[in-house]
């Protein structure tokens, strides 16, 4: 009997390097097992701290198994995800779209950038507080409680649900926000600066720019909106409310 078990434990630990792509040692491992067709991470023996992890494009409904550090990237897109729970906590940039995620809890508080499109989210609750870049695109939201604070390069959170903007962080710092396509009739709650880079709310149910941002270095958008009169905004309703360095587009 042992000697049975013993072949079998052989044929499984054969099974997981065949899997597991390993490169790089010490800080610099890099681990990869995108495209196996895998259903679970665990039993491959996966290092705990690595540089880069990538498991796209499996049928993973779970990251349990996985490294808990990841310095710099990790790589789980298009897989079955529900959750993020026994993920890493600590990460440099994790993109994990094309989910089936509905809760970000379990996300580490501070990351590079961070994508989750194409899921199935209604809340950010548990997601980053920090972060460069945060999409959150093509969701079921309808509100922004629980998103970061402290944005670094994009916030984009179009084609959900939204109906308000509350929760949003007050400043971009060196970045975007993009709202467009979603259900808004007001700006109110949204960033009121964003520097460096530009604002877009095409595609709302906005009658007025109030609570717009003061200051836009980059380009304003509030294309296809119904405006004040119902056929739009136009220049000088946007520079009322607002100081646009860059274009403007009606």
């Amino acid at each position: 009997m042992k000697k049975v078990q013993k072949i079998i434990r052989e044929e499984l630990l054969k099974e997981a390097e065949d899997i597991v792509t390993i490169a790089g040692s010490g800080s610099a491992v890099e681990v990869g097992v995108s495209g196996k067709g895998l259903t679970t991470l665990e039993g491959l023996d996966i290092p705990e701290k690595v540089a880069y992890f990538n498991c796209a494009d499996n049928k993973l409904t779970s990251l349990k198994g996985g490294p808990k550090t990841v310095r710099y990237e990790m790589g789980c897109d298009n897989n079955q995800l529900t959750s993020l729970k026994d993920g890493p906590l600590k990460i440099g940039h994790f993109y994990c779209e094309n989910n089936k995620l509905t809760s970000l809890e379990g996300s580490p508080s501070k990351v590079g950038e961070f994508k989750v499109s194409n899921n199935q989210l209604t809340s950010l609750k548990g997601g980053p507080q920090t972060a460069t870049w945060f999409v959150c695109s093509n969701n079921k939201l309808t509100s922004l409680k629980g998103a970061p604070q402290k944005i670094m390069g994009e916030l984009d959170c179009s084609n959900n649900k939204l109906t308000s903007l509350k929760g949003a962080p007050q400043k971009i710092d060196k970045g975007h926000f993009d709202c467009s396509f979603n259900q808004l009739t007001s700006l109110k709650g949204g960033p009121q600066t964003v520097d460096k880079g530009y604002f877009s709310c095409n595609d709302n149910k906005l009658t007025s720019l109030k609570d717009a941002p003061k200051s836009v270095r980059g380009s304003f958008s509030c294309q296809n909106n119904p405006g004040p009169n119902g056929d739009g905004f136009t220049e000088e309703d946007v520079r009322a409310v607002c100081d646009v360095k860059g274009q403007i587009y009606l």
